[in-house]
């Protein structure tokens, strides 16, 4: 089975092709991973869809499934709140990650499985593979490649597939 590792901080390796990647800022999860922390949780998980703004890009080539952004799309990280590490609809009282950015960085993500099956209050959410920044800056806990290195990894992903950190 053909799954995505993350190798170092800035080295993603996928069918024998290294891409270079940016984590969180903190680096790697070392013990319990809490909200905010700016690490990259550490584990195996599901890649189950794609989302994309389909104002700023084409529908990307893959096997997941796809949803498009919009602009009233978030994602709670509100650790208190029952829809925590959830898609969520704008306006939403609680702390939330807006989907819809001026940046790039969110201009194709795809939701990791880390913590929502089942949500563990204040474990941390809204961990995406997304679009790195230029200089690669780092996170505040997701993977991001570039776009076309996101553009060819979407394409040639199995129909389940799996990112190993």
């Amino acid at each position: 089975m053909s799954e995505l590792k993350v190798i170092s901080s800035d080295t993603l390796l996928f069918r024998g092709v290294q891409y270079r990647c940016a984590i969180g800022r903190s680096g790697l999860e070392t013990g319990d991973r809490k909200e905010g922390s700016g690490t990259t949780p550490q584990g195996r998980f599901a890649l189950r869809e794609c989302w994309y703004r389909a104002d700023r890009i084409r529908p990307p080539a893959t096997l997941l499934p796809m949803r498009v952004i919009k602009q009233d799309d978030g994602w709670c990280d509100e650790p208190a709140h029952p829809e925590y590490n959830r898609h969520v609809k704008l306006p939403f009282s609680a702390s939330h990650e807006k989907l819809w950015r001026e940046d790039h960085m969110y201009d194709i993500i795809v939701p990791m499985g880390y913590n929502d099956e089942p949500v563990v209050k204040g474990k941390g959410s809204a961990i995406f593979l997304h679009i790195a920044q230029p200089n690669y800056s780092t996170t505040e806990g997701c993977v991001a490649v570039n776009m076309q290195d996101m553009l060819t990894l979407l394409e040639t992903l199995p129909a389940k597939p799996f990112i190993v950190i």
